[in-house]
């Protein structure tokens, strides 16, 4: 029985350390700009071109 306190505690605990990054993001501007990302793939990258 004291297995499952242990493991409820852990899963609580590894919980609130995803919220807390969830919060970090979002404080930081992770997710300010929502267009750009859906747009990008339709753009082709630019070619390296050989060094001599």
């Amino acid at each position: 029985m004291s297995i499952i306190f242990f493991l409820i505690g852990c899963s609580v605990f590894i919980a609130l350390v995803f919220l807390g990054a969830f919060f970090w993001a979002n404080k930081t501007g992770q997710h300010e700009d929502t267009y750009t990302p859906s747009v990008r793939i339709l753009f082709e990258d630019e070619e390296e071109k050989p060094s001599t």
